[in-house]
């Protein structure tokens, strides 16, 4: 009851702020239940990282968004790779930006881990010839190359060559990444993440806070979504605030392991419909 009277409240206040609209576009997926389950990295519980299998696997897991982050090679290719450096995820060493995609596909994307020798950090193109026509890929911009406009261009050709520019969402820490590529593409949605800002930012079409922010400002989400806004929460282990996060309304969750999460809101679903009924 008490938190309903909370609810009821924060309506009331968003209403009297006459908070102009905006419009989702391309961020709903028809047939789709929402939350959305977005794969972070794909799925790194039981993969390597931003690798092939990791991407097919939540797939077959059942996410209905691919989250990866890309760099720029050398010569020009966008690979996916979270890093600025390949020390971590591969048997290499030295920065992505150094190194031609030769260079790059000559590593192990392996993460140190058996079974997945064959894995390579794959480029952008092999990642969004996976995503179904019913699914999204949301591209985070790790690099200020993507401050400039040649680069903006060439990402955007990337994804119209990949027929996904419709189905595709840029994210960033720095809203100017995500703004610049905006400038060369309106149509392309664009996502701001904070770790630390407790108002939502105007002039983006996703909003990625920090999961402790949404108690910070229990208002967040209605006052995010009175703009049209979307909502996915940065927790990439978000089952155990999945009810915090379907009672606030959340539009998607992040989560490492999309198999265990997608388990976990099939339950809270249900548990929901009996409780309900």
């Amino acid at each position: 009851m008490m938190m309903e009277q909370r609810r009821s409240l924060s309506v009331a206040s968003l209403e009297a702020a006459e908070i102009p609209m905006k419009t989702q576009g391309t961020l709903v997926l028809p047939g789709k239940i929402r939350p959305y389950l977005m794969a972070h990295r794909g799925n790194r519980a039981a993969c390597p990282e931003n690798t092939l299998a990791a991407f097919r696997r939540a797939l077959v897991d059942g996410a209905d968004i691919l989250e990866t982050d890309l760099h720029l090679t050398s010569d020009g290719v966008f690979v996916c790779i979270h890093d600025g450096t390949v020390d971590r995820t591969t048997n290499g060493q030295g920065a992505v930006a150094e190194m031609t995609l030769a260079e790059v596909k000559a590593l192990r994307a392996d993460c140190g881990r058996p079974g997945f020798e064959e894995e390579r950090i794959p480029t952008l193109a092999e990642v969004a010839a996976l995503v179904p026509t019913d699914g999204m890929l949301a591209l985070e911009l790790k690099t200020d190359r993507f401050l400039e406009p040649e680069v903006c261009r060439w990402l955007v050709a990337e994804l119209d060559r990949a027929g996904i520019r419709g189905r595709t969402v840029v994210l960033s820490f720095h809203a100017e990444r995500v703004l610049a590529v905006c400038a060369a593409a309106p149509d392309v949605p664009a996502g701001w993440i904070t770790l630390s800002n407790p108002w939502p930012r105007a002039d983006v079409q996703l909003l990625g806070p920090f999961w402790p922010l949404l108690l910070l400002n229990p208002l967040y989400v209605l006052w995010a979504h009175r703009r049209g806004q979307f909502i996915c929460p940065l927790d990439p282990e978000p089952d155990g605030r999945l009810r915090l996060y379907r009672w606030l309304g959340c539009d998607a969750v992040l989560s490492d392991n999309p198999e265990a999460t997608r388990k976990a809101l099939i339950a809270l679903r249900g548990r929901g419909h009996r409780q309900g009924g």
